[in-house]
């Protein structure tokens, strides 16, 4: 296990050092210039958009609203990745690696939002009226005319998100509890938590996606208000030290020692893997909750979706790395959730690493929920067997208990390597899109120039209308004749 480990970790080194990181950067520096830095100067119409209620559907049934599909993508990106993944980050890449996180998160909004404005673009209707579906696979078929180019993001984001990440959420799961609850620890402990996982998760996959979007907009704002206070508590009770962790985190990123030692690198590298990890800019996912979406115009989805890359890592992870840091640390030892978990009992006492595991609990379940309608919405892409749906939701449930049961490091640098070539695949296909995305913002600043709430009727000269579905007739019919055509 150990050699395979080894291996991953040096194929993980050449792909994001050499080709990916370099590509990220350069995406979300395109990105921001062409959209004029849409992801700062937009800020109050993020807000706007996602308070956007959903329609009614056909069938009296409420859709999925702005809201609803930014709970989905949360539900995703505020997982692990703020808790484990930002401690990961600090043990291998120092203090600094926080700053970079930071600095990818603001560029890589920008990203964000291109791809789930194409998203909302080339959505396609549901079976259940009211609901659609899309995603990078969608829009490499639709808008680039490469459905060989969607069928590979499909099938990697379905191994990735399906498999792979939720055999990390499974497994850091039991890595807390373990913490938490030592003298019940033993050999049947990660088999019983895995059973109980597949038991809770498939009463929820089973059901459709309103079910989804229902059940995170609950959990969601819950878990993270919890985690919220209780980072807010830490940083009260050493608001002290608070000068210290933003001095290392800033030195860290820049600091003449880092240089010599090399360790900009590795700060760099950890913040750029751990925070495509935890807000998932640029990396295909997000999409997928954004097309779900019944929005009047495509670029308030881009919109929402870009606010909650800053929720999950300007917020969600910078709670985490002041846990972590306020404890001053040692970063001898690779460490994941633990660290998270030991620096807040040092601050609050031994009752926090409890709250803390019902936290990740949380927090890792609605990921899985998240995941599973990825995997979920482009499986219908590749094929519409319902049966092959059904083996896909068996598939997701023995992922689960797999992960329980798992190596933590190895879990964790294969998640590295999945998530890499989804990132090469999606992001090879939204720079070329990316000039129909600008031309949709400027429709709807036009429209928000005029006084309007922006509503979306596809023109030829935006995109070919052959790939567009949801754009047409029916919302046209509605307008009234005043609205710009």
């Amino acid at each position: 296990m150990d050699a395979v480990n080894s291996v991953v970790v040096d194929i993980n080194d050449v792909f994001w050092n050499w080709l990916l990181i370099p590509l990220v950067i350069g995406a979300g520096l395109y990105f921001t210039v062409r959209s004029g830095v849409v992801q700062l100067r937009m800020l109050p119409e993020m807000f706007r958009a996602v308070a956007e209620k959903g329609q009614v559907a056909e069938d009296g049934k409420k859709s999925v609203s702005a809201f609803g599909a930014f709970s989905i993508s949360a539900a995703a990106r505020v997982g692990t990745g703020n808790i484990a993944g930002v401690a990961t980050a600090i043990s291998v890449g120092g203090p600094g690696a926080v700053f970079w996180m930071w600095a990818m998160a603001t560029l890589g909004a920008a990203s964000a939002f291109v791809e789930s404005t194409l998203a909302q673009l080339y959505k396609r209707p549901e079976r259940e009226p009211g609901t659609f579906r899309g995603g990078p696979a969608y829009y490499m078929q639709h808008g680039l005319r490469r459905r060989w180019q969607g069928m590979i993001f499909a099938v990697v984001i379905t191994v990735t998100f399906g498999f792979v990440f939720n055999a990390v959420q499974s497994n850091t799961i039991v890595a807390t509890g373990r913490a938490s609850l030592s003298s019940l620890d033993g050999d049947w402990f990660a088999p019983l938590v895995g059973l109980g996982l597949i038991v809770l998760l498939g009463l929820v996959i089973f059901g459709g996606v309103r079910r989804i979007s229902h059940i995170t907009e609950v959990l969601v704002p819950v878990m993270a208000m919890v985690y919220l206070l209780l980072g807010i508590a830490v940083v009260a009770l050493n608001i002290a030290d608070l000068p210290r962790v933003v001095a290392d985190i800033v030195g860290g990123a820049f600091g003449l020692r880092e240089v010599v030692g090399g360790g900009i690198g590795v700060a760099i590298a950890q913040g750029i893997r751990r925070g495509m990890f935890s807000n998932e800019a640029g990396l295909g996912s997000s999409p997928n909750a954004a097309a779900a979406a019944d929005v009047s115009h495509p670029v308030k989805q881009g919109l929402v979706q870009s606010l909650g890359v800053y929720f999950d890592t300007l917020l969600i992870c910078s709670i985490t790395a002041f846990i972590i840091l306020t404890s001053d640390p040692d970063l001898s030892q690779r460490r994941s959730a633990d660290l998270t978990q030991s620096a807040l009992q040092s601050s609050l006492g031994s009752w926090s690493g409890h709250v803390l595991t019902a936290v990740v609990f949380m927090l890792a379940f609605s990921s899985m929920i998240g995941n599973f309608y990825y995997g979920r919405a482009n499986i219908e892409f590749i094929t519409d067997k319902p049966q092959v749906l059904t083996a896909f939701r068996v598939l997701v449930l023995l992922a689960v208990f797999g992960g329980a049961l798992g190596s933590v490091s190895l879990i964790w640098n294969l998640a590295d390597v999945f998530m890499g070539v989804m990132a090469l695949v999606n992001l090879t296909a939204i720079i070329p899109l990316g000039v129909i995305a600008f031309k949709l913002l400027a429709d709807y600043r036009a429209q928000r120039k005029a006084g309007l709430d922006p509503v979306y009727v596809h023109r030829r000269e935006i995109a070919d209308p052959a790939g567009v579905a949801c754009w047409q007739a029916t919302i046209a019919s509605s307008l009234p004749v005043d609205r710009p055509q």
